[in-house]
């Protein structure tokens, strides 16, 4: 089998590849949180839905991410599918040593004390049920316990490095 032109030339893996290969995949964008002493949270690209029977949702969280050590003991995590409006919001919880929780956040305290987002298209409060090792990240799996999808707009996505809407 040959390559075809269109396809250019194959480089060997490696993450910078993989970063590359990923830019060019558009995804949703969440904040996951959870709150042991101290509230945490970050903005996630890998948010799935696993199975429908029982309700699971998976998504990786960096161990050298400064929101790691609350969600690696959390026994819960709030799940939030944020608007083409929440760009900023997206933004503060992505960025390292934000105050991510602070009087620019609006949240309020949820199901087994996960913070809440307000404002967002959609949230989840989920019970972990594994934190599986993969390289330097964790793929969290959990199951939902209550929510709201009842928010109103058009999903905020992330492709070629930067938040984007979708087009009609």
């Amino acid at each position: 089998m040959t390559a075809s032109p269109e396809l250019g030339t194959a480089r060997t893996a490696s993450p910078g590849l993989l970063r590359s290969v990923f830019r060019r995949h558009a995804a949703g964008v969440a904040v996951i949180t959870a709150a042991t002493d101290r509230p945490a949270g970050f903005t996630a690209t890998s948010l799935n839905s696993v199975a429908a029977e029982p309700p699971l949702i998976s998504f990786g969280v960096g161990t050298s991410s400064s929101s790691w050590p609350v969600v690696s003991e959390a026994e819960h995590v709030g799940v939030h599918i944020l608007g083409e409006h929440q760009e900023e919001l997206a933004a503060t919880f992505a960025r390292s040593g934000a105050d991510r929780f602070g009087p620019a956040t609006a949240w309020r305290s949820g199901p087994g004390g996960v913070p809440v987002l307000d404002g967002v298209l959609a949230w989840l409060v989920c019970r972990v049920v594994a934190r599986i090792p993969a390289g330097d990240h964790r793929i969290v799996i959990a199951e939902a316990v209550a929510g709201d999808p009842a928010g109103g707009g058009r999903p905020l996505l992330y492709h070629q490095g930067r938040f984007n809407a979708l087009r009609d």
